[in-house]
């Protein structure tokens, strides 16, 4: 178990203790995807890069939801997605600006020598990889789109 599935569970035993329904949901669904992909790898230990990928990835599934409730007009079911985000957001290390990422797409670039669209998916797995979920994937590809 590595220290960021420790903190999670660690969370969620505190969550339960305080009533926290909400953190105690968000944090259950966490849960359950990381034993998931402990299930799917054939191992109770994963890292934490592991992990961070699969907060990532619900992070940005909240951000669609969010964005289809908006267009719903459920402001109801916003609020509590938007809460949701901020929670699993707490688990992840802090963002890069758009600046910093511009830096590590154009090392990226010049290392790779990319110099046309062509070279875009290249330049995308490499900038994600050198960023450890420290940068949102969308804002990652327009930085890249717009320098190719």
């Amino acid at each position: 178990m590595g220290a960021l599935d420790k903190k999670i569970a660690k969370d969620l035993k505190d969550s339960i203790k305080n009533k926290d329904g909400l953190r105690t949901s968000t944090l259950r669904m966490l849960t359950a995807d990381i034993q998931n992909l402990g299930i799917e790898k054939k191992s109770s230990e994963l890292d934490d890069d592991q992990v961070l990928k699969i907060i990532a990835k619900q992070v940005k599934q909240h951000q669609d939801s969010i964005e289809s409730f908006k267009k719903g007009d459920r402001q109801d079911l916003v609020e509590k997605e938007t809460k949701e985000l901020e929670i699993l957001k707490s688990y992840l290390p802090e963002q890069l600006g758009e600046k910093e990422v511009e830096e590590v797409v154009k090392k990226v670039i010049a290392q790779t020598g990319a110099s046309s669209k062509s070279d875009f998916g290249k330049v995308i797995k490499l900038s994600m990889q050198e960023m450890k979920g420290c940068a949102d994937g969308k804002m990652v590809s327009s930085i890249v789109q717009k320098l190719l």
